[in-house]
């Protein structure tokens, strides 16, 4: 009876959990889940204790080996080659793997990649897709290069966007098309047997890493694209302005179209059963709202307690450019 190949999975963010749960139910049988990679434990929380991340708390919980390397060394390399792995499968890891990593597995190290590429290479693939309004996004089963997010693609499976997904459900979902990928091309990633298609350069766009400045609420932007953003920044880096010396954090939101200019982006409009801002283009509707220190509260209750009045001008910032080309 021959020997069951060997995979390894690098990986740190929840996002991982429904593809590796799926492996763990597969690999009776077909192939051996060698062990986990993924970054060392942080402190986090209050109390700044070490945690593991998701994909570390996975792999304890289920029994497989853990490994959690400060730094990738020639040594992981080794290893993998002394293990007999077959192939390595990564996905939201966090570190630049390099040539040795990627060449120590038989049939090298392939990604899963949180958009449909060429779009969306970059650190922020899921929020950036939802910032700018896509219908939809997804994931892509690609070769990893030394160019970030560059390799060669065997496989996507799309992910609609729908007018009210938060970034943390939208991420789930994108999680959960890992799934029916791997159904795809297991069999095919185990033997060595994937095809692969150069991605079209000229439709190539990049996204950056969020940054706590994305989160000012830029006013002179359309409504529209305005909600699209403080969906995309749930829950970090969260969505914000300022009125007076206080700086209040936003939550849910609605857009209201107008035909007509109602104000200058900035100045509030209505502020009843919620705080209508208006913006470039239409009216952002605020319905919940949060001083430093206190809690979320429905608009309503906030604006009993904390009035703000129309005809006020609530301060935000001026929005970066997401995507570059």
């Amino acid at each position: 009876m021959s020997e069951l190949p060997n995979i390894v999975y690098f990986g740190s963010d929840a996002i991982c959990l429904p593809g590796l749960n799926y492996l763990k139910h597969k690999s009776s049988g077909q192939f051996n889940l060698r062990a986990v990679i993924s970054q060392p434990d942080r402190r986090r929380g209050r109390g700044k204790q070490l945690q593991p991340n998701p994909v570390s708390a996975w792999a304890l919980e289920n029994g497989i080996e853990l490994l959690q390397p400060e730094k990738l060394t020639r040594e992981l390399a080794d290893w993998i080659r002394e293990q007999n792995i077959r192939v390595g499968l990564v996905m939201a890891y966090g570190h630049f793997l390099a040539r040795s990593l990627r060449e120590a597995p038989r049939y090298g190290l392939l990604n899963f990649h949180g958009s449909i590429l060429p779009k969306y290479r970059g650190a922020s693939p899921v929020e950036t897709a939802l910032a700018m309004g896509e219908a939809e996004t997804g994931v892509t089963l690609m070769q990893i290069a030394k160019e970030m997010d560059a390799g060669d693609v065997a496989d996507s499976e799309i992910v609609p966007v729908s007018e009210t997904v938060t970034a943390p459900e939208l991420r789930i979902q994108v999680g959960e098309a890992v799934v029916p990928l791997l159904s795809r091309n297991l069999q095919s990633i185990l033997n060595g047997k994937l095809t692969f298609e150069a991605q079209d350069a000229d439709q190539v766009t990049f996204c950056r890493k969020l940054c706590k400045e994305d989160g000012a609420v830029d006013f002179a932007l359309p409504a529209l694209e305005i909600y699209n953003r403080l969906r995309a920044f749930t829950p970090w880096p969260g969505s914000y302005f300022n009125h007076g010396e206080n700086r209040i954090k936003v939550g849910r939101s609605t857009v209201e179209m107008c035909v007509d200019e109602v104000a200058k982006p900035g100045i509030v409009v209505g502020a009843e059963s919620s705080l209508q801002v208006a913006t470039g283009s239409g009216l952002i509707c605020f319905h919940e709202l949060q001083l430093p220190g206190a809690r979320m509260l429905p608009a309503a209750d906030f604006l009993r307690g904390y009035p703000i009045i129309p005809g006020s001008e609530l301060i935000g910032g001026e929005a970066k450019a997401l995507v570059c080309f």
